[in-house]
């Protein structure tokens, strides 16, 4: 960026001169995934101090053009990702057809007794034992979204053995024979809960998409899988198909 004047009585805020300045900077100079310069530099360019830069860069953060990675500097977002649910929606699939990489790193694999909430969408006995099976994916190896998936442990007594990484959906198809269809999606905005904000890399004080879905084998119609995902809520355009 070369040097800008910001006009003081204009009656406009300074930070949203800078701010403004700053994302017709980003469509004409910038790419995704690039770095800003530092505050101290840009604060020095625009002739105003930190904090006025700071809130500056404050309101294109919350606008989704920017986001601040701890230790690293500022850098420009992509485009939200337009990511479809639909009665057969697939995670890799879905990134794979808008040319991304996908990456997935399993968190926790457990049996557990399902509580009332699961063990209601999975059609079994509350106490019943379940399968929770946590994992985190990334595109590009950045972070996109964290999954808890909730599956019968009498459907699949052997799930948490096979399962090793890669798509959940494709193993139950290969080894269960599921031909997966998802019923239900309940999408909201929330604030990141446990350390879904670290692993997000994130602010605790930024929403996340939490997405409740319940999947089940078209072959009988039961519930397979209780799945909630918690998507970055600045990287991802959900798009509903019936």
């Amino acid at each position: 960026m070369s040097l800008y004047a910001v006009i003081r009585d204009k009656g406009e805020a300074l930070y949203a001169q800078i701010a403004r300045q700053i994302e017709q900077d980003i469509s004409r100079l910038y790419a995704p995934g690039d770095s800003l310069p530092s505050e101290g530099d840009l604060a020095a360019q625009f002739g105003v101090n930190r904090h006025t830069l700071r809130r500056a860069i404050d309101e294109l953060v919350d606008a989704g053009l920017l986001e601040r990675r701890h230790g690293r500097g500022v850098f420009v977002l992509d485009h939200p990702l337009d990511y479809q649910i639909g009665s057969s929606t697939r995670f890799t699939e879905n990134l794979a057809a808008l040319g991304l990489q996908s990456g997935n790193r399993i968190l926790r694999k457990q049996v557990l007794p399902a509580t009332q909430r699961a063990a209601e969408r999975l059609n079994i006995a509350e106490g019943d034992s379940m399968v929770w099976i946590e994992t985190l994916r990334t595109t590009d190896d950045r972070p996109l979204c964290v999954i808890s998936h909730f599956l019968p442990k009498n459907r699949f007594p052997d799930i948490e053995e096979r399962y090793g990484g890669g798509s959940l959906h494709e193993l139950l198809a290969a080894e269960y024979g599921c031909q997966i269809r998802r019923t239900e999606s309940l999408v909201t905005a929330v604030l990141p809960q446990g350390d879904d904000a670290r692993l997000l890399e994130m602010p605790q004080n930024r929403p996340v998409l939490r997405v409740k879905s319940v999947n089940v084998d078209d072959r009988d119609g039961a519930p397979v899988e209780y799945a909630i995902t918690r998507f970055r809520a600045d990287r991802i355009q959900l798009r509903i198909n019936p």
